[in-house]
């Protein structure tokens, strides 16, 4: 087996251990208030964080792309005028690629 096929399947069982972890949790821990609060604020923190490294982020500075940036204010009135998620995404990917198209970013 070569290095890269150990790589891959290191990988998949790091991707995969979290997962499995999560599934053995006894239903118990899983009914105390703080287990549903951490549930629920974990992924918007981390999705925000992710978020905010696309945005700002270009190799390992941070750096303000106008593009990029309007095109997360589109997404953000999308999402503000309860648009489909879809939709949500079309805007931010358009408004970023229309912009980059005209020469901004």
């Amino acid at each position: 087996m070569t290095g890269t096929w150990i790589a891959v399947l290191a990988t998949a069982a790091g991707c995969y251990a979290p997962k499995l972890a999560g599934l053995t949790v006894p239903p118990r821990v899983l009914a105390r208030p703080w287990a549903r609060r951490f549930a629920g604020l974990v992924p918007v923190a981390l999705l925000a964080g992710l978020t905010a490294a696309e945005v700002f982020g270009r190799g390992q500075a941070l750096a303000v792309d106008p593009a990029r940036l309007a095109g997360l204010g589109a997404a953000a009135a999308a999402l503000t005028a309860r648009a489909p998620f879809l939709v949500v995404i079309l805007a931010a990917a358009g408004t970023t690629a229309g912009l980059r198209a005209l020469g901004v970013g």
